[in-house]
């Protein structure tokens, strides 16, 4: 699918992976998007550094099916189509199955977990494939393409992500059967599973735990740039015959367990 002119929906798109690949689809790709997300301050400047013809921004709960059922209304009013969906928004919550004292972690905190790193993916997945269904097939055969992003830790989670973990798998197991099903309307449905990447977030983080994390790196021996991701991400969308699979960016990195 050319991504010029398209309209690409990014969750968790006014921070880290979600900014750059907006910043990297508008600058570099001619796209519009559209940036779901709770922080309102920095979905207001992301959009509007990007240009109001080019991005726009709605606070969106990816947990609630109205929130996200009223920001895929306001992006069709807005630009009338919605042709690629890029969930990126997740909670990366941490605890031991046992906490203090041998105390088993309450539910609550897994579930809190499962909402918005599952259930918000399938709920965005698939309130944004409604409207891919009645796009106009490119050259015949795509309607729209969907990028749910996973995690490393889906693969070899360390200790405490139990939660984390679980959820990020769970991406992968969405990817088949999604993409067998709505691949009869022209939807493709794909997953990344990203490594340590340098988002500004992990750049505040000491220099001692910055080295001991390039420490578990193989080639490169870096932390990934965040536009390796984004041109992952335009990749997926520009090549209509991948579909069902799920891509491990992570420059072969395994984490250790702790």
């Amino acid at each position: 699918m050319r991504i010029e002119n398209k309209v690409i929906v990014i969750t968790g798109g006014a921070s880290g992976l979600g900014l750059a690949t907006a910043q990297f689809m508008v600058n570099e790709k001619g796209a519009r998007v559209a940036i779901f997300d709770l922080n309102v301050e920095a979905g207001v400047k992301a959009a509007s550094d990007l240009g109001a013809e080019h991005a726009m921004f709605v606070q969106t709960d990816v947990s609630q099916e109205e929130s996200v059922q009223k920001s895929v209304d306001a992006v069709m009013a807005r630009f009338g189509a919605i042709h690629v969906c890029i969930n990126g928004a997740a909670l990366a919550t941490g605890f031991k199955v046992l906490g203090k004292e041998g105390k088993a972690a309450p539910l609550s905190r897994f579930a809190q977990a499962t909402a918005v790193n599952i259930n918000g993916v399938f709920n965005v997945m698939a309130k944004c494939a409604e409207q891919m269904a009645k796009n106009e097939p490119e050259a015949g055969e795509e309607r729209g393409v969907v990028i749910n992003v996973s995690s490393g830790a889906a693969y070899e989670g360390q200790i405490g992500q139990c939660a984390y973990s679980a959820s990020k798998a769970a991406i992968i197991g969405m990817n088949m059967p999604a993409a067998r099903e709505l691949g009869a309307i022209g939807v493709r449905v794909n997953a990344i599973a990203p490594g340590l990447f340098l988002t500004s977030m992990v750049a505040a983080l000491d220099n001692k735990v910055l080295a001991s994390l390039k420490e578990q790196m193989q080639a490169p021996m870096r932390l990934g740039d965040v536009r390796e991701f984004a041109h992952c991400c335009a990749f997926i969308v520009e090549n209509a015959y991948i579909n069902g699979e799920t891509i491990r960016l992570d420059g072969a990195a395994r984490l250790r367990a702790k």
